[in-house]
């Protein structure tokens, strides 16, 4: 499995923007509270359907995950 390492700012912010808290996004990546709350301060990298799966609940691009832009819309989907 591919890891990536990702800018935790962004995950944090869209999770407080949504008024969510890390359990419910633990929920959403079926996964503990504890693990999620390593990927949001940096302990720990994202797998890949992690990232995925955050892009799609979001409604953002990958890249505005891993840091590559700035703009948080994906690209359109075909």
């Amino acid at each position: 499995m591919r890891y990536e390492a990702l800018p935790y700012e962004r995950i944090r912010n869209l999770r407080i923007d949504a008024d969510l808290t890390q359990e419910e996004i633990a929920q959403v990546l079926n996964i503990k509270q504890n693990t999620y709350s390593q990927y949001e301060i940096g302990v720990s990298r994202y797998p890949v359907e992690a990232l995925i799966k955050l892009a799609m609940f979001y409604n953002a691009s990958i890249d505005y995950l891993v840091g590559l832009t700035d703009e948080p819309k994906p690209y359109r989907r075909s």
